[in-house]
């Protein structure tokens, strides 16, 4: 009797450790998407799973140098970052290892994913026109190519060419239309200017909305923030190349580390994060579009209107990010 006693307490500790660890387990993240925006994301996986996430936040460029700094032993599983130029980087530089799964697989479309399934894109923004509506008849409008036509003289508003957003349109550019034809439209947009590229998006809709210029090029989710702070400003999206290319987009995505000490919890965490409640998180705290394409969209991105995107594949803005930044240098445009 005393030995069977023995036994069952001996099996009680070891299912006390086993379902104790099941809630101490750990994954850490890196994360160039801002905390406000992950966190939520994060603490409903914990609930649901148990497994616990630590993240660190920062400057993307900045945390690829961490973790190549760090090599073998960076304790990041897993990396999430902004735009797909800084993806391909982190993949070219061996920061990621390949993840084949067929949720992954299924939920995210080949376009907004590594060919080589390195990383894959959780939300898409579009980087579109938008327009000053008491000063431009939306007639006038049609492509970002026709931006550089001399009817926009002095009525054109960019932010500035060292933000990877526009390093990444232009090298969509360069694939659609060859680097040649793209410095000549680049060159055009810098004629155009009404005013020194800006900073940052929501100052180029501030100077355009203030009359300064009359039209410019901005990330959807920023039109979406400041129009829910001042909705009375005169300015709306056009949705252009829609009888060409389509509208360019871009991603936030994630990858697993090559050196992840947890690699299939991060493969867990990185097939859940492309599912449908994650996913509406993940895109509408950021007034940002689902990558999986089943997904609803946030009604108020909604809202603003359907549009054909370009299906290039998005990896390629990294590919042709230096020849796009030598370009838009020739060009003048800083």
């Amino acid at each position: 009797m005393k030995h069977r006693l023995f036994f069952i307490s001996i099996a009680a500790i070891f299912s006390f450790v086993s379902i104790s660890g099941a809630f101490t387990r750990e994954l850490v993240v890196y994360s160039a998407r801002k905390e406000h925006l992950i966190k939520p994301i994060f603490d409903l996986y914990t609930k649901k799973t148990g497994v616990k996430i630590k993240y660190l936040t920062g400057k993307a460029g900045v945390l690829l140098e961490r973790l190549k700094a760090e090599g073998p032993n960076t304790p990041a599983d897993l990396l999430i970052t902004v735009d797909a130029g800084n993806l391909w980087h982190a993949a070219e530089e061996g920061l990621l290892s390949p993840v084949t799964t067929d949720t992954l697989l299924t939920n995210i479309p080949s376009h907004l994913r590594d060919s080589q399934n390195h990383w894959f894109g959780l939300s898409v923004r579009a980087r579109t026109i938008i327009y000053n509506t008491k000063k431009v008849d939306v007639s006038e409008l049609s492509t970002y190519e026709a931006l550089a036509n001399p009817r926009w003289r002095d009525r054109l508003i960019l932010r500035t060419s060292k933000k990877v957003y526009n390093q990444s349109l232009v090298a969509s550019l360069i694939v659609d239309h060859g680097e040649a034809k793209t410095e000549k439209i680049v060159r055009g947009w810098v004629a155009n200017l009404a005013a020194p590229p800006f900073s940052n998006d929501t100052k180029v809709m501030e100077a355009v909305a203030a009359g300064l210029g009359e039209v410019g090029i901005v990330n959807t989710y920023y039109y979406g923030r400041l129009m829910k702070k001042i909705p009375t400003l005169p300015l709306t999206l056009f949705w252009p190349n829609q009888n060409g290319t389509g509208v360019h987009v871009n991603v936030s995505g994630a990858g697993v580390t090559t050196h992840a000490k947890h690699r299939e919890d991060a493969v867990r965490l990185l097939e859940w994060l492309s599912t449908e409640e994650p996913q509406g998180l993940f895109a509408g705290a950021n007034m940002e579009y689902p990558a999986n394409p089943t997904v609803k969209v946030d009604s108020v991105v909604a809202g603003w209107g359907e549009f054909k995107p370009n299906h290039i594949n998005v990896a390629e803005y990294g590919k042709y990010q230096a020849a796009a930044i030598r370009l838009m240098d020739r060009a003048g445009y800083r």
